[in-house]
């Protein structure tokens, strides 16, 4: 998520975006500040950031439901922001979005929800029926086509929704928090359903959630958002092995197995005290080295043993991550980030405890 010199490179751009909006008795509150960011084609980009952080303000830029209030936002080259009439109808239609709350026409049967961005195109009515009838089979609702919201589950209106993002056969497809209404089993279904579409049709997906799983489960680049502000981005898997931020680190110690037990927590420091004490060090493993026994080797090699507080392995991508939390005696510490620096793992010291 570099900036490129040619802005058409990328399917989606924002280039120094700022966004101030009218707040009642509070003037004009700034949602956005200096937003410079690019997805690339075909990627799948999470943008995560807590309540009022700026991600739905950024996400309705892009099909130009907001206007910059400077810099510019492009989508496959086109600024959006400039873009009026004719010319904004065409950048929408290249721009699918599906909603948290699904947004379906209770009046609607799953045909007629899907079928309804065709028929105000003024597509030919066969026409319509070929498409509509590709999109039920693609997202597996064949059996539930003549059927109304009322009588769907959430997963299900949910890929009614799906498919009716796609119907114009969108560039962008846009996901305004998609699965935070769902319950874990159905998220992973629809999860699963984006990424079979990004693959099968190469469309570029932008989602925003507060949910780092669900970045770590399907997106291949990321963006933190903390006050209307872009704080970290890059590839996911690259963030997760090293996030630079409070906000990230925040984010990741509910999904990476990286929080310290509570009574461990409430005894460290920051410098190593005087006397006996234990050195708390994280311990990052990515990629072959993910599933090395690098703690018995420690052991074996360098005579130190640690104690494992907390930990995980798990896959972001197709990439093997684990993260762990271990201590070692103090006096010992230095040379077990040595040792296991110099095969290849990422260590951080968190702190003591006597």
């Amino acid at each position: 998520m570099s900036q490129p010199a040619n802005p058409t490179a990328a399917a989606i751009r924002f280039d120094a975006v700022e966004k101030a909006l009218a707040a009642q008795g509070k003037g004009r509150v700034v949602a956005l500040r200096d937003v410079t960011l690019e997805v690339p084609p075909g990627a799948i980009c999470g943008i995560i950031g807590r309540s009022g952080a700026g991600k739905s303000t950024l996400l309705r830029m892009v099909n130009g439901l907001e206007r910059p209030s400077s810099g510019t936002v492009t989508v496959a080259g086109h600024d959006v922001g400039r873009a009026k009439g004719a010319g904004l109808r065409r950048i929408r239609r290249d721009v699918g979005m599906i909603f948290q709350h699904f947004n379906l026409l209770a009046s609607r049967t799953v045909y007629g929800n899907i079928a309804l961005p065709l028929e105000i195109a003024g597509l030919p009515a066969a026409e319509i029926r070929s498409r509509v009838s590709d999109l039920i089979a693609r997202v597996g609702l064949e059996a539930q086509a003549k059927r109304y919201p009322a009588e769907l589950s959430g997963g299900q209106k949910q890929r009614v929704g799906i498919a009716r993002a796609l119907a114009t056969r969108p560039k962008v497809l846009l996901s305004d928090e998609a699965t935070s209404a769902l319950d874990p089993e159905t998220t992973q279904t629809v999860l699963a359903l984006l990424r079979d579409i990004n693959r099968d049709l190469g469309l570029t997906i932008l989602l925003i959630t507060h949910e780092m799983g669900v970045v770590r489960d399907i997106a291949s680049d990321m963006a933190v958002i903390d006050a209307g502000r872009i704080v970290e981005a890059g590839p996911t898997h690259d963030v997760f092995v090293s996030p630079q931020h409070p906000t990230t680190r925040s984010f990741l110690s509910g999904v990476t197995g990286i929080n310290l037990p509570g009574f461990i927590a409430a005894r460290m420091q920051d410098s190593r005290p005087d006397g006996p004490a234990q050195e708390v060090i994280r311990v990052t493993f990515s990629g072959s080295h993910a599933t090395d026994p690098m703690l018995a080797r420690l052991a074996s090699e360098m005579g130190t043993e640690a104690n494992i507080l907390a930990g995980a392995v798990e896959e972001i991508g197709t990439r093997p991550f684990g993260n762990l939390l271990i201590s070692v005696d103090a006096a010992k510490g230095a040379a077990a980030r040595g040792f296991l620096d110099r095969h290849g793992l990422m260590t951080e010291v968190m702190g003591y405890v006597r």
